[in-house]
């Protein structure tokens, strides 16, 4: 999912959650919404180190491309794919989130709200496309992608 598609889920669900605790205040309407778009970051970041390129359009020029030359695999053979190391997409980094939310600050916990949602949104579109679970622990997916076929930026 882009963050155009992210953006537009994540308004809608950030939004509901205003109406439905308007206590949160602007500001955590704020969070809750750009950070479920901004956890993609790290896609970004993966792909500057990939490419040592820093242009943004490139890098998502680049995931267009990556996208569509999975899109034309097998199921099968994409279940085989690895795609990249996303730091931020995983429950490790969640966990810090809830910790940070606990000890430091209770926006925090906007934050945490805004990745859940986005990790939400991943899952249901990456269980379309692949068997396996993707995104959701950063150490599992460190682990399995030495026996992955890597797809790699043009």
């Amino acid at each position: 999912m882009f963050p155009r598609e992210h953006l537009f889920f994540g308004a809608i669900f950030s939004i509901i959650l205003f109406l439905l605790f308007p206590q949160i205040g602007f500001l955590g309407f704020l969070i809750i919404l750009f950070s479920s778009v901004l956890i993609d970051v790290d896609h970004y970041i993966y792909y500057v180190f990939k490419t040592n390129d820093w242009n943004l359009k490139h890098a998502y020029d680049g995931y267009i491309k990556k996208g569509k030359k999975a899109k034309l695999l097998q199921k099968k053979e994409r279940d085989n794919l690895f795609i990249g190391i996303f730091f931020l997409h995983g429950f490790e980094f969640l966990f810090i989130l809830l910790l940070a939310s606990i000890f430091i600050s209770k926006y925090f916990l906007f934050v945490l709200l805004g990745f859940n949602f986005h990790l939400l949104l991943d899952i249901i579109q990456t269980k379309k496309c692949f068997k396996r679970p993707i995104k959701v622990s950063l150490i599992y997916d460190i682990l399995s992608a030495k026996n992955l076929t890597k797809i790699d930026f043009d």
